[in-house]
């Protein structure tokens, strides 16, 4: 059974921060979830010798162009809301401070 103290010593190794009032909470998700891994136990499987391989078999194409280079750019340009030309502006969401 996972303690309190397991979640806060996991949540170290992964490097996040948990509220102390949810380590509770979280040993018993922990629990649960590792009760239903642990139904793996219970598979019966067949003998590494039993099993088929089944045949494998590679999908070719005729090499060659699947469309026109730059068919659909126009058509999502022109559906963006925010562009430079080509260009196709977001919404900035990553910082170099």
């Amino acid at each position: 059974m996972a303690s309190a103290d397991d979640v806060r010593k996991l949540a170290s190794l992964a490097r996040i921060s948990i509220p102390e009032e949810k380590a509770e909470a979280f040993a018993k998700e922990f629990d649960a979830i590792l009760a239903y891994v642990g139904k793996l136990d219970e598979l019966s499987l067949p003998a590494s010798g039993d099993r088929t391989v089944p045949t494998v078999r590679n999908m070719m194409r005729e090499d060659g162009e699947p469309h026109a280079p730059g068919a659909y750019t126009n058509k999502l340009v022109e559906q963006f809301p925010d562009r430079d030309g080509d260009y196709l502006k977001v919404k900035q969401i990553i910082s170099h401070d």
